[in-house]
């Protein structure tokens, strides 16, 4: 800490100095004309030209009367040369140095540097750089890439820091834009409405979810955080969309794992007039497209090990029975066992059995020890109605909902089916799941009597899908922490923060 104090204290020297001079260290106003990659790319046509860079420092040597500095933006580095006697005199009023006042920078610094793009003798592209102005002047040193930046706990506690010194990091939340721009692009090319929907919920519902709960003091009401956008989606189908998707966060108030977060970004579209099948088709296309825009590939090597190859345009997913490979594997029929037959199944693969609900939970957990199994792609189909209380029912069957999920890694990475829009239907599976809340599921569906309503004014028949960033966290490649930017983590002040600023009680 006493070395950090030392150096952060050398950096408010230099500030002051500034500041003496009459520099403004952090001033609003820059004019960039080119980016660090367009120096490079378009020399042959820059060559002999003036322009103006912007970045920050993460290098400087001095050699007597001669400097180079390496300038970094998000698009990559590029050289400034200084040469005594070559800058301007500078205007302090406008934040301007002197060659002479290189010393009053240190690396993490950010400056704008204007001069002509030309080749030193080493014949590195470079800025011979007439003049310079400070634009912000940093307090804290960043680590170099030689110097590494590699604990985990540090690495997501200073995202800001991981994304400088590890530029593949910081790549893959570029990549992350990329999947919900590819998303989007795909669904308002085939003609689906984005409508941004609440966040905050008088009934939450559309998963299998314990919500997190908040207070409106306007309405001094409790309100739900959304654990899904299912619902309100489908008021937007009753109320004469045929099309219509959102792309926003939900919460659900479940521990941390590699697969899932209390917080994520997840996308749900509904399709009037099509259903599973028609979901099945879209899916396919839609996940192709995404992983063509994101990642430029369709094969990729997943964290778990397991190689997935998304196919050729055309091709369908295979499709798994969920009744089927319980069956195979436990010799179970999922109607017909009991709760006691169920867990003993549970109990010989060592699962855990310590907190048993109901059958269902248990027929999960059995079919979970399964789905690690499977590396996909494939479409998981034959789900009981049990385990799905906002599905439509099979025709040849109607123990079985017209469902789908695409399994991928292991894990199901999406969910789609034909829409329950039948409201007594729909009361009565709501009503049992109201029953297993009451009986102390937090898990299970609440009664929302506003959306049996709409169903008594009218839904067409509906296909319904949705997918999280999980999916993208899955061809990525990392955890679900390492695939977001900032996770959740309790709070905590370091002992370097806290000698920095006694002052504040940290």
């Amino acid at each position: 800490m006493a070395n950090l104090k030392e150096l952060r204290d050398e950096r408010l020297r230099k500030l002051d100095e500034l500041k003496a001079l009459g520099v403004n260290p952090y001033p609003a106003k820059s004019n960039r004309t080119h980016k660090a990659n367009q120096i490079l790319n378009d020399f042959d046509k820059l060559e002999g030209s003036d322009v103006t860079a912007d970045g920050r420092i993460i290098g400087i040597r001095k050699f007597g009367k001669l400097a180079f500095v390496v300038l970094k933006d998000d698009s990559g580095q590029v050289q400034l040369f200084f040469k005594e006697g070559q800058l301007d005199d500078p205007d302090y009023g406008n934040s301007e140095l002197s060659m002479e006042q290189l010393n009053l920078l240190d690396s993490g610094d950010f400056i704008e540097a204007s001069g002509e793009v030309i080749k030193s003798k080493t014949g590195e592209i470079s800025i011979a750089v007439k003049k310079l102005r400070l634009l912000t002047k940093s307090l804290r040193s960043m680590p170099t890439q030689q110097e590494g930046f590699t604990n985990k706990e540090e690495r997501l506690r200073r995202r800001y820091v991981d994304m400088n010194v590890n530029e593949d990091v910081r790549q893959r939340f570029v990549r992350r834009s990329n999947f919900w721009r590819a998303t989007r692009d795909f669904l308002l090319d085939n003609d689906f409405v984005e409508v941004n929907i609440p966040v905050l919920e008088q009934t939450t519902g559309g998963a299998d979810a314990n919500p997190f709960v908040t207070h409106m003091d306007a309405l001094d009401q409790d309100f739900y955080l959304r654990i899904s956008h299912e619902l309100p989606l489908k008021r937007l189908i009753g109320a004469g969309f045929e099309k219509v998707f959102d792309i926003g966060p939900r919460f659900r108030n479940e521990n941390y794992s590699d697969e899932h977060l209390p917080e994520h970004v997840a996308m749900e579209w509904y399709w009037a007039y099509a259903d599973w099948e028609d979901g099945m088709k879209f899916t396919q296309d839609m996940v192709r497209f995404i992983a063509d825009k994101t990642w430029g590939t369709r094969q990729f090597k997943l964290m778990n090990g397991q190689e997935v190859d998304l196919g050729k345009d055309g091709e369908d997913f295979p499709r798994v029975s969920f009744v089927g490979v319980i069956k195979e594997r436990y010799g179970l029929d999922v109607f017909d066992c009991t709760l006691e037959e169920a867990v003993a199944e549970l109990k010989k693969i060592g699962g855990e059995v310590e907190k048993i609900d109901n059958k269902s939970r248990v027929i999960d957990k059995l079919w979970k020890k399964i789905r690690v199994e499977l590396a996909g792609p494939a479409f998981l189909v034959d789900v009981p109605d049990f385990l799905q209380p906002l599905a439509k029912l099979q025709t040849g069957d109607n123990r079985l909902t017209d469902q789908f999920n695409l399994l991928l890694g292991g894990t199901e990475a999406c969910k789609a089916y034909s829409e329950l829009n039948d409201p007594i239907d729909q009361l009565g599976r709501f009503t049992e799941q109201q029953k297993l809340r009451d009986s102390g599921d937090d898990e299970a569906m609440m009664l929302d009597i506003d959306f049996v309503e709409m169903l008594e004014y009218g839904m067409p028949p509906t296909c319904g899908y949705g997918h999280a960033e999980r999916l993208f966290w899955i061809l990525e490649g990392v955890t679900a922490r390492e695939g977001v930017p900032f996770p959740q983590l309790r709070a905590e002040v370091d002992e370097v923060t806290r000698g920095i600023y006694p002052d504040l009680n940290l």
